[in-house]
């Protein structure tokens, strides 16, 4: 990850987000030995340009998911 200061990145603003995006390397700004910001490249999967599946993996289960919440004896379907 390479650090830049401010004063450098004003000047050089397009040709530091252009190298980010083609090396995919952070850079972090700092001004003096304050660090203020640090640029990432979004990684975008090349092979699937698709909406579906994107959340794929992101979700947990905590318990089950078959049995209802509450007891079935409140549930009037369920107790006829």
């Amino acid at each position: 990850m390479e650090e830049l200061q401010l004063s450098y990145f004003q000047q050089n603003m397009n040709n530091i987000i252009s190298s980010v995006c083609d090396l995919n390397q952070p850079v972090v700004i700092k001004d003096k030995s304050t660090f203020l910001v640090k640029i990432e490249p979004i990684l975008y999967n090349k092979r699937n340009n698709s909406w579906l599946g994107c959340m794929k993996g992101t979700g947990i289960i905590n318990e089950d998911i078959v049995l209802p919440i509450e007891k079935i004896e409140t549930w009037e379907v369920l107790s006829e």
